[in-house]
């Protein structure tokens, strides 16, 4: 009997614990259904967390004329302590400027200052308080790159790159000091709103002043091989490229053989904006490329002393830089909602200059204003009929 009761307790041991086995299973089963349950539901809220969706961004960009300061503009503006004041020839801009991200002018005139002695035509030479007036305004972008540069020679440069160096926030092309000073603006990457852009001026035109030998950089002369060779350093690294050309012919109102073998040169090179000065009168602007590229080949005078309401009537523009990221990263680039104005300077006598946009003339500042606006928006639209016009109020 001792023996059986010792077999019984062993098989008893034995069921005891291999039900230990299977319930302690079980509940490792059941654990690890629930710890992969959570885990997987982690996970889950992480893959919803991260799925990628198009991300929009965008920069709204104002554009002017030349800056064209003859002598009865800069005496206008002396002061009683024989300083200049061109701020309230140009008041009437500035509300419309300072809407904007980036702001667009030409400085027709070299900023040589007053040590360099004031000059008019055919030699100019301005004070820097023009370049002050257009900073104030909320201009920060500007080309510098014409026909009369070298107007003051050298001196007249390096005064002028001097003065625009001091400017914070401001972004200059054309006009250098040396070639690394070229080669650091060529290929300056610089941002807005989240979009990257290059910013380059050129100029076809030197009135015959050539640039001293080795030094090409003081003034940026245009050649298709030239801004190949920087659009190439610059264009995979930024959004967009905005060129800034003065070309064209003087007081023309249409757009010459030169300016549109140029336009599809730099199109098809990758520049998506092109901003033209020279003619000191309005010219057409159109999408080219298949509408990739916006040019716009010529804004005319935004302030002259210039004679006859051609030449005294500039144009303005609006338009907006859009950046569309896809899921897949891949980036699209527009020029979207060109809108455009007039815009007049008056004078009387060579003094009491203002720059006026052509929503608030009347006929007692230019009595056959509307006549002149017709005009000149029909110039301006003829190869893009579906331009905006107005901006004052925008």
């Amino acid at each position: 009997m001792g023996k059986k009761k010792v077999k019984l307790k062993k098989k008893i041991r034995l069921i005891v614990i291999v039900l230990l086995i299977i319930v302690l299973g079980i509940f490792a089963l059941d654990y690890f259904d629930v710890s992969s349950y959570f885990t997987k539901k982690e996970e889950e809220k992480k893959k919803k967390v991260e799925v990628k969706v198009p991300q929009e961004y965008e920069a709204s960009l104002f554009m002017v004329g030349d800056a064209l300061i003859h002598s009865c503009v800069y005496n206008d503006a002396k002061t009683s302590d024989g300083g200049y004041d061109f701020k309230p020839q140009i008041e009437l801009i500035k509300p419309i400027a300072s809407k904007y991200d980036l702001a667009y002018y030409n400085q027709e005139t070299v900023l040589g200052g007053t040590e360099l002695g004031l000059s008019n035509y055919p030699r100019f030479n301005s004070p820097y308080e023009v370049g002050d007036a257009f900073i104030d305004a909320g201009f920060n972008l500007v080309s510098l790159a014409t026909n009369h540069t070298m107007d003051k020679g050298e001196a007249g440069v390096t005064n002028s790159v001097n003065y625009w160096k001091k400017q914070k926030n401001v972004v200059t092309s054309g006009q250098w000091l040396s070639e690394d000073e070229r080669e650091e603006s060529v290929t300056k990457i610089h941002e807005i709103n989240g979009i990257t852009y290059a910013f380059l001026s050129y100029t076809t035109w030197t009135n015959g002043l050539e640039t001293p030998y080795g030094k090409s950089y003081l003034n940026n002369v245009y050649s298709d091989e030239k801004a190949k060779a920087d659009i190439e350093k610059i264009k995979d690294k930024v959004d967009i490229i905005i060129a800034a050309m003065h070309w064209g012919t003087e007081y023309y109102l249409g757009v010459d053989s030169d300016q549109t073998r140029i336009a599809n040169f730099l199109a098809s090179q990758g520049v998506q904006l092109i901003i033209g000065a020279h003619p000191h009168v309005v010219e057409p602007v159109e999408y080219i490329n298949d509408g990739k590229t916006f040019v716009i080949y010529s804004l005319g005078n935004i302030i002259s002393d210039q004679e006859g309401n051609e030449r005294l009537t500039g144009l303005m523009m609006g338009l907006d830089i859009k950046k569309k990221v896809d899921v897949d990263d891949s980036v699209t680039i527009s020029i979207e909602n060109p809108r455009a104005e007039l815009s007049y300077t008056k004078s009387g006598y060579c003094k009491n200059f203002k720059v006026y946009p052509y929503s608030q003339l009347n006929t007692s500042i230019l009595y056959n204003y509307e006549s002149l606006r017709d005009k000149y928006q029909g110039i301006v639209s003829q190869r893009y009929p579906d331009l905006k016009w107005g901006l004052a109020g925008e």
